[in-house]
């Protein structure tokens, strides 16, 4: 997921949601085109956000002025169709108003206008007195445990597990590639924005996972049993989904998660029109943690006929067994795997290596290392491939050089 406007240019960061493009001050090519916005759609955006309207010709316009102290001097007077003339004028002159207004909900509505998009918010509670580094510390952890629990959603859209470890991982990163991040709000608040045409499945994923997630840590502790996440799984529920929940919670008293869908795009089938918060506490803790233990438990091993290309050999000796890492082609959905071999098999490897093949192998993929490792190697052999392909590989190889990085300074669990 990509950087958030708030974070040092040096982090690393997971792939994924967009900076909010209104996280600096709006300028004038930020105002989405009047004639493209719904005043309907608007007004139901203001609505959510805590607008109130004041006034107005009722069928023709109303005034709305923002919750809190902002509303002191600022309105948007919007019009209720597009049926009159000059309501294009008024819709111009509201978006106009609304970029500038200092009402913090200001840019997120003009995000929900700018791309269609259901809005998931994270609220974490804490102490009033917190501030500081202890702030700082907060708000990392905020966006963090944010990005965590998308990423989960999207791992869930791709397939159900109790735990994915690195498979589908590069596909759920790249689902969340258009969703677009805001600023954290006094180191409590923080607002993704999914587009509904690529990232809908995602949002309506997550609704059914919290859910499904609060039910059964609610089974947990009413009767000691975990034995409810294991249904939960059928609904997107797994060790990176509670993991995540317990990093949102950890340290704070308490955080909510709120689904809101895009007015633009209506309610998802399945799903009620305004879905209720979710909540997390402190105590929710250790059910959460045993249902991540109980899922990296029972994760089974998974069958696979891999094809790669070899990118690390090592063995302690000159002659005997020896470890490969596979940058993965085809077979599995993980991005490497680390494979023992035995001294035949080994050689092969190398020999692909120095011709520029990749490598066909059997085994299975344990969860051992989040199913990076195939133990049980057996058919290991060379893929024949035309020069054309062989060059292509070759090529592809040279063109993602972060891979060999990875590789030679990876983890070797």
């Amino acid at each position: 997921m990509h950087r958030s406007t708030e974070e040092p240019t040096g982090a690393t960061v997971p792939a994924g949601p967009r900076a909010h493009p209104y996280a600096g001050e709006p300028g004038p090519g930020q105002v989405p085109d009047p004639a493209r916005v719904d005043p309907a759609v608007l007004a139901a955006l203001l609505r959510r956000h805590g607008w109130h309207r004041r006034g107005g010709a009722p069928g023709r316009y109303g005034r709305w002025v923002p919750p809190g102290p902002a509303a002191t001097g600022t309105s948007l007077l919007v019009p209720d169709t597009t049926a009159f003339p000059d309501s294009e004028d008024l819709l111009a002159e509201a978006l106009t108003a609304l970029a500038r207004s200092a009402a913090p909900s200001a840019r997120d509505i003009l995000v929900a206008l700018t791309v269609p998009s259901d809005e998931i918010r994270w609220w974490r509670h804490l102490p009033e007195e917190t501030g500081g580094a202890a702030d700082w510390t907060g708000t990392d952890q905020l966006r963090t445990a944010a990005r965590q629990i998308l990423l989960a959603g999207a791992l869930a859209v791709r397939g159900r597990a109790g735990y994915h470890g690195a498979r589908h991982s590069r596909k759920a990163r790249a689902a969340l590639d258009g969703t677009l991040v805001g600023p954290v709000s006094s180191g409590r608040g923080l607002t993704a924005f999914v587009p509904v045409a690529e990232g809908r499945p995602v949002a309506v994923q997550l609704y059914a996972a919290l859910n499904a997630t609060r039910e059964a840590v609610d089974y947990q502790r009413a009767t000691g049993g975990t034995e409810a996440f294991d249904a939960a799984v059928a609904a997107g529920v797994s060790r990176e989904l509670t993991e995540a929940v317990v990093a949102l919670v950890r340290g704070s008293e308490g955080a909510r998660i709120t689904l809101a869908w895009a007015p633009a795009a209506g309610t998802p089938e399945g799903c009620p029109a305004r879905p209720e918060p979710v909540e997390f506490s402190p105590g929710d803790l250790p059910a959460l943690r045993l249902a991540g233990v109980r899922y990296l438990q029972d994760e089974p091993a998974v069958p696979v006929r891999i094809t790669g290309a070899v990118v690390r050999l090592r063995r302690s000796a000159p002659r005997g067994p020896g470890v490969v890492r596979l940058r993965v082609l085809a077979g599995a959905e993980v991005a490497h795997v680390r494979i023992e071999l035995d001294e035949e098999a080994y050689r092969i490897a190398g020999h692909a290596h120095l011709v520029g093949l990749p490598l066909r192998v059997e085994g299975r993929l344990e969860n051992r290392g989040g199913f990076r490792r195939l133990t049980g190697a057996s058919q290991v052999a060379p893929v024949q491939v035309d020069e054309a392909e062989r060059d292509r590989l070759m090529k592809s190889l040279q063109e993602n050089v972060d891979f060999f990085e990875e590789a030679c300074t990876g983890d070797e669990e």
